[in-house]
């Protein structure tokens, strides 16, 4: 039987004295003759830091953090989840990286494979305790990707759902939409209703239903398109996406909520960065997740052609 145990032996086992970054740390320690080399290790996921696996050459390391210098590539132990990316865990919480196009939990309308299903499957294998699963602390629209924070343990959910603005201190989604806003930054407000198809109705007066609150600015625009970040004073259903809708400006791709086309065949809708205060350490966690290169495409000028009557006059 071949011995897979040799993937976990590390090559060097080092100790940071003070805080640093960790590629300044590794090339202080000469674990390479040459940064290229050293930052290939990290491409590579063969550096650990207290026994976790860590990529992002700018890590914060603290006074008396273990570094692992390992001998293979530790990632190919790791079992990859469908429709989910695991971005940090620990014993109070599992923050994720989703796929466009999965339920992030199950609703009475769907039952279909979910995050929230798929997180519990890998919590309970990794557990010697089989009843240990995850705790749903807000969710993120089958059609857009991002970032998303579960808890652990009820408590935790609680706390969370007690103290959410004060531990969740940045939730930014980001999103391409159809048109040019007149204003680089905006507010909408407006009382979101949910009828009998599950559709989402706005009212720009109080009509009994929730109060809304979106903040927007325009990041990049081709008058086409624009790229936007949001935050989400308040968390409703389809909050952004009908908002957008109510201002002339739907999000790309969500034909639900009145986009004119689908370029990219999703909703160009995306959470980018989660800032966060952990619940039982206090330490503040910053996580990012990069814009899908399909949306950011959209708002990308391409450089003109030119005609071959131009090209032969510049030759002459």
């Amino acid at each position: 039987m071949r011995n897979t145990s040799r993937r976990d032996i590390p090559l060097q086992e080092l100790k940071a004295s003070q805080p640093c970054e960790l590629l300044e740390f590794l090339i202080d320690q000469q674990v390479r003759k040459s940064r290229n080399a050293i930052k290939s290790l990290l491409a590579h996921k063969q550096i650990k830091v207290n026994g976790k696996l860590v990529t992002q050459f700018d890590h914060e390391l603290k006074a008396g953090d273990k570094v692992s210098v390992m001998k293979f590539d530790q990632s190919r132990k790791e079992k990859k989840l469908k429709g989910l990316k695991i971005v940090f865990e620990d014993d109070e919480i599992i923050v994720i990286d989703k796929e466009a196009g999965f339920l992030s939990v199950s609703t009475d309308k769907e039952k279909l494979r979910t995050v929230y299903g798929a997180l519990n499957e890998y919590v309970k294998k990794k557990s010697r305790n089989k009843t240990d699963r995850v705790f749903v602390l807000h969710r993120l629209d089958r059609e857009a990707s991002g970032l998303m924070v579960f808890a652990r343990n009820a408590e935790l959910q609680e706390i969370f759902q007690k103290n959410w603005n004060n531990l969740v201190k940045e939730y930014i989604y980001t999103a391409v939409v159809d048109g040019r806003p007149e204003q680089e930054e905006g507010t909408v407000i407006s009382w979101l209703t949910e009828n009998k198809n599950y559709v989402m109705m706005s009212s720009p007066y109080d009509n009994g239903g929730l109060k809304s609150v979106t903040h927007y600015k325009v990041i990049k625009s081709t008058g086409r398109y624009s790229l936007l970040d949001f935050d989400l004073e308040t968390k409703r259903k389809n909050q952004l996406r009908i908002q957008m809708q109510t201002i002339g400006h739907s999000v790309v791709g969500d034909k639900k909520y009145g986009a004119s086309n689908n370029p990219i065949k999703r909703i160009a809708l995306h959470v980018r960065e989660l800032v966060l205060k952990h619940p039982v350490t206090g330490e503040v966690l910053e996580f990012k997740s990069p814009v899908p290169k399909a949306m950011l495409q959209l708002v990308t000028v391409q450089p003109k052609r030119e005609s071959s009557a131009e090209s032969d006059t510049k030759e002459q």
